[in-house]
């Protein structure tokens, strides 16, 4: 037996997660450190501050278009950036926290790694770490440690309801059962929509077929479970947007605006609205 094929301790397994996490935020708040500062995009100057600012005190009465139509995106993941921007915190404070916040996007990287290397072995676990080092350092994912953009925060929710999705086709004893794995993974991928709408294909489209395809049972199994998802997927959108959906529609008439404004006409007359 070759040293990649031996079986590591289980109670050395029960750690992998967290020295994951922790070799990864090392090298997450190394950017910040090593560039002794946070880079500020156009994106930053722009809207960045401003919906962290309107996060915390909406000024729908008194701009408006102040930032172009970014002005309406969902603005609570800005809020961060915002704060510290205005409390005066340095490049370097801010890097290391934002840098540490990105973190929520490890674990979920990591349990779609061990459903596909599920084994024990030196060998699997290195490729479980390698998985994560790869989906980490891509020319989409590394820049984001190098500015203030939250797009990886955004999209945390996304990958948290996949990685949950497949949690069924994992060949161990999960502490929940099918349908409530189902449930989380739909209200995360409401949660993402939220967060960003342009999750909503992905989210619409993707996540059916997961829930289906991960699904053990018959047809008509796989069938409660795609429906489960669904409804956790538009309880999950609700909850997060649905305090500032709410300001669009009094402020707008329209919750996603500036989208799909003419859809919402017939529904404004029909509802008699006015701002």
């Amino acid at each position: 037996m070759t040293l990649l094929e031996r079986e590591l301790p289980l109670p050395l397994l029960r750690w992998e997660l967290p020295a994951v996490c922790l070799l990864t935020w090392i090298v997450f708040i190394s950017i910040p450190l090593g560039q002794e500062a946070i880079g500020l995009s156009w994106d930053a100057l722009n809207h960045h501050i401003y919906l962290g600012w309107i996060a915390e005190t909406p000024r729908f009465d008194q701009d408006f278009l102040a930032a172009a139509y970014q002005s309406y995106q969902f603005p609570y993941l800005y809020w961060p950036v915002y704060k510290m921007a205005v409390s005066g915190w340095s490049g370097v404070s801010a890097g290391v926290t934002l840098a540490t916040l990105h973190l929520i996007i490890v674990p979920p990287i990591w349990m779609l790694a061990r459903t596909c290397m599920q084994g024990q072995t030196v060998f699997d676990v290195g490729m479980r770490w390698l998985a994560v080092g790869m989906a980490l350092t891509t020319g989409v994912v590394f820049p984001q440690f190098t500015s203030t953009s939250n797009d990886l925060m955004a999209a945390a929710p996304l990958v948290w309801a996949i990685a949950l999705a497949l949690e069924p086709l994992a060949l161990r004893v999960s502490r929940l059962s099918p349908k409530w794995i189902v449930v989380l993974s739909g209200c995360c991928a409401g949660a993402a929509v939220a967060c960003k709408l342009s999750n909503g294909p992905l989210a619409l489209v993707v996540m059916p077929v997961l829930w289906l395809l991960a699904a053990g049972g018959g047809a008509r199994t796989r069938l409660i479970h795609a429906m489960l998802g669904g409804t956790a997927t538009l309880v999950g959108f609700v909850l997060v947007y649905g305090y500032w959906g709410a300001q669009l529609w009094a402020h707008f008439g329209n919750p996603i605006y500036p989208f799909y404004d003419p859809l919402f006409a017939s529904l404004r007359a029909m509802t008699g609205w006015a701002p």
